[in-house]
């Protein structure tokens, strides 16, 4: 397979409509999972679902529809061009959310949010895919924190959102929102985005190829690596996506207050995000990436250590420090690690990501699903989960560096 060879010089400077544009593709899949948030309570009673653990499943569902739609979108974009399949998720995306605006149960709304998934993964994935066509590198993990500090204004804004569409019409509303936005996105991508995927780069189509970029990508032991980190550390925070409702509105009694505090720790996640595209010029994705890692951990074993035989929570302001850290920690590690993954397989950019991304998610969902089941009380196994899959990402990233290193001293 041949190298893509559109990368773009450092010292060019990048436009600033592209970084909107691929955040906003990727943004739709924060819309659509946390808009929503404020409203999980009243649809669970419209749709006769009054288990709280259950409709975490509206949250945790769309990720395993992510997962399957990146592994097919993927390869298809490295055939047909980036652009087409980009059209054809929006439209997917568009037939699961009147699925989920109709439905009259649990399991109807759940197929529907499986299906805006499977439909968000075409932008979602390409948009990395278009990212890695143009750039490599630490330049790329630059380029990454841009486009993820834009995208991280949605999970601020989209709860506030949801809830003043929820105050002034219905639950349904908040669908009807996310269809008009992608939409929007979709004739913006339409007209201003040109084709990255050059046609002497295009693969044809076949299970045959696609085994062909599996074992290709077996080949790189980092990408496989980073990848389970990825999954890992998704997983934890796809739990406090899915609980952050139960934790404040059920266990603290801030239904009002809910939005805004998502808002001020997604604030925090973007801050450091932002900050990410100056540090990692500077100390390198490696290095960045571990020391976030190694906060992350221990600041959650902390927590553990200090309320493993307590009752009840601490106190609204003691619980919120321990996450604005940890979700300061977030910023530093998503761009990176997944700049990092992509890196040695840039040959392979769509059916790279396309793997990567689906395997990472395939270990989130259930791992997501699990911890969760258990926040009925306390915040406690959120941080629980944080630390044990923290303390396994280290362990997988320290192993990984020894391989860096060694392929570095090859070179």
């Amino acid at each position: 397979m041949q190298e893509n060879q559109t990368v773009i010089d450092k010292n060019q400077s990048v436009n600033f409509e592209f970084i909107a544009l691929m955040a906003s593709l990727m943004s739709i899949v924060a819309l659509a999972i946390d808009a929503i948030l404020p409203a999980i309570s009243y649809i669970g009673i419209d749709i006769n679902s009054l288990d709280s653990n259950n409709n975490q499943l509206l949250i945790t569902m769309i990720f395993l529809g992510l997962g399957f739609g990146q592994l097919l979108f993927g390869p298809l974009s490295d055939s047909f061009g980036r652009k087409p399949i980009v059209y054809f998720g929006f439209s997917v995306f568009a037939i699961g959310s009147i699925v989920c605006v109709l439905s009259p149960s649990l399991e109807w709304m759940i197929f529907g949010r499986i299906l805006q998934g499977i439909g968000l993964a075409a932008p979602r994935t390409i948009a990395i895919a278009i990212i890695r066509d143009k750039f490599k590198g630490d330049y790329m993990a630059k380029i990454m924190s841009f486009v993820t500090t834009f995208f991280i204004l949605i999970p601020v804004i989209a709860p506030l959102t949801g809830k003043f569409i929820l105050n002034h019409y219905n639950w349904r509303g908040i669908f009807y929102g996310q269809l008009i936005m992608s939409f929007i996105v979709c004739i913006w991508f339409w007209k201003r985005q040109p084709e990255t995927l050059k046609p002497e780069y295009k693969i044809k189509f076949s299970i045959h190829e696609f085994l062909d970029g599996l074992k290709e990508l077996l080949k790189y032991k980092i990408s496989l690596g980073f990848t389970i980190i990825s999954g890992f550390i998704s997983g934890a925070f796809i739990v406090y996506l899915s609980a952050s409702q139960v934790i404040f509105e059920n266990q603290y009694g801030l239904v009002e207050e809910f939005p805004y505090i998502f808002a001020g720790l997604a604030a925090g996640v973007g801050l450091s995000t932002f900050l990410n595209g100056s540090f990692v010029m500077r100390l390198g994705m490696w290095r960045l990436a571990f020391i976030a890692l190694i906060v992350f951990s221990l600041n959650s074993l902390v927590y553990v250590l200090l309320f493993w035989n307590a009752t009840t929570n601490p106190s609204l302001p003691i619980l919120l420090i321990f996450m604005a850290i940890q979700f300061l920690t977030i910023g530093f590690i998503f761009g990176n690690v997944r700049a990092i993954t992509m890196e040695p397989i840039g040959h392979i950019a769509g059916i790279g990501a396309a793997i990567t991304g689906f395997v990472s998610t395939l270990m989130a969902v259930p791992i997501a699903n699990f911890i969760g089941s258990f926040l009925n009380d306390t915040a406690l196994p959120l941080f629980l989960g944080f630390t044990i899959f923290g303390g396994l990402s280290l362990l997988i990233f320290m192993r990984m560096r020894v391989l860096h290193t060694r392929e570095l001293a090859k070179t």
